[in-house]
């Protein structure tokens, strides 16, 4: 897989430097065009690091992934801009379940000019600019971040309010797609998994976010978040292809039936869980 196929899976054209300028028109063309999802998982495919796997599927077939997927294929095509990348592990939600979340994510750290930047395609509805790694808040357009260093090697991400998630942190030492291989068969196939549970894919836009939980589409923007369900599985399908931009003949024959089916029965059982406990 070429330098130049990844270009033109993200669309982009322009020079190619390993500037900050490059570095953010290349994380924010990944981010709009390379939807973060998985259906495969919805669908009981295995997932693979593998480099050669991820290229074919995320640059040749067109295809999203989730975080260990989303952030080892954005580190493949910034390497080959020139840029030194560093994997780190992440913990989504360390904060308020402790360190057994360590590993359930990962990021990127970006050595740039004598500073350092987070890059990160891994969080569906997250930022789409990388942020420079010092204390405090970051904007971006209408949304707010904070960056707060927990000790000199571990960092935690603050997401803006009303976010997918509240937070996670990540290390400083570099890591290799391998070291989460074993995490991601875990969170891939495990009943428990939200990634088994909920049928998720997200994309941002230059407008507005958009997260399809399940059947129930979330839009945030700068004039706050808006949800509707999604009422049929022509809709369903017309939204994964046109709003999440997911090739949907690579879903297979019956893919697209058999995610809708998902999607309901997850959106049912949501429901009976939540009149239960009102």
């Amino acid at each position: 897989m070429t330098f130049e196929a990844m270009l033109r899976r993200i669309g982009y054209r322009g020079r190619v430097t390993p500037d900050r300028e490059t570095l953010f028109v290349l994380h924010r063309c990944w981010r709009r065009t390379v939807p973060y999802e998985n259906l495969d998982i919805q669908l009981g495919r295995p997932i693979s690091l593998d480099p050669d796997a991820l290229a074919d599927k995320l640059i040749r077939r067109r295809r999203g992934g989730y975080c260990y997927e989303q952030n080892a294929g954005l580190a493949m095509m910034l390497r080959l801009a020139g840029f030194e990348v560093s994997m780190v592990e992440g913990g989504v939600m360390r904060q308020a379940h402790g360190d057994a979340m360590w590993g359930n994510h990962n990021a990127l750290i970006i050595d740039l000019a004598g500073r350092q930047w987070l890059a990160d395609a891994g969080i569906g509805d997250g930022f789409t600019e990388p942020l420079q790694l010092r204390e405090g808040i970051h904007t971006q357009g209408a949304f707010t971040y904070r960056l707060e260093r927990l000790d000199p090697g571990t960092w935690r991400f603050h997401h803006h309010p009303g976010a997918s998630i509240a937070s996670y942190d990540f290390h400083l030492q570099p890591r290799e797609p391998a070291d989460f291989a074993a995490r991601s068969h875990e969170l891939s196939t495990s009943a428990a998994s939200p990634y088994v549970t909920t049928l998720i894919t997200a994309r941002p836009t230059e407008e507005h976010t958009l997260l399809l939980l399940s059947r129930t589409i979330r839009q945030y923007s700068a004039d706050g978040r808006s949800s509707r369900t999604i009422r049929d599985m022509s809709e369903f399908a017309t939204t994964l292809r046109d709003r999440f931009l997911v090739p949907l003949e690579d879903l297979g024959t019956d893919g697209v039936s058999r995610l809708w089916e998902k999607a309901r029965a997850q959106d049912d059982s949501w429901l009976k869980r939540t009149q239960q406990s009102g």
